[in-house]
């Protein structure tokens, strides 16, 4: 027994004595071409496909991300699919600064909703005009109240809608 107690505290001492560049690189990760501030709504992303029993790895798709300026009016962000850039998402940065982490996350779900879930534009709407997608253009008259309260129908809508 004593000769375990003291093979352990010499593993967790040889383990902790490693020169640094042998240690596992903890900023490489499935998600390292995705600008730090957006990777937590890339990762809600992930896990709300999850919850949908949507199996989901963004990894697979090659993703980058970031935040920049667009300069395009009234173009929150775009999703890059041409061969060029492909699977790129670019979020405004301007947009950015202004927004609450709600509104962030809606736009960062849509562009997603194009590059990972091949979604097109719907710009449907109820008789109260209010928008049935948080994928809608943004050319139309319908406004979308993408909330706590209703952000389950959204993201239902988004991952289960076809067309």
């Amino acid at each position: 027994m004593r000769t375990l107690i003291c093979l352990s505290y010499l593993s967790l001492f040889l383990c902790s004595c490693l020169p640094e560049n042998s240690l596992p690189d903890e900023s490489t990760d499935d998600l390292s071409n995705i600008d730090i501030e957006l990777k937590e709504f890339f990762i809600a992303f992930e896990n709300a496909a999850v919850t949908r029993g949507v199996e989901m790895d963004l990894s697979e798709f090659e993703l980058t991300g970031s935040i920049e300026e667009i300069h395009q009016e009234n173009v929150a962000g775009i999703c890059h699919y041409n061969s060029n850039l492909p699977n790129r998402i670019t979020i405004d940065k301007s947009f950015w600064k202004n927004s609450s982490k709600m509104l962030k996350e809606m736009v960062v779900f849509h562009e997603l909703g194009h590059c990972v879930l091949a979604r097109g534009h719907r710009e449907a709407e109820n008789q109260n005009g209010h928008c049935l997608s948080i994928m809608r253009s943004g050319t139309g008259t319908c406004t979308t109240l993408y909330n706590a309260n209703n952000r389950k129908y959204y993201l239902d809508e988004l991952f289960f809608y076809e067309e």
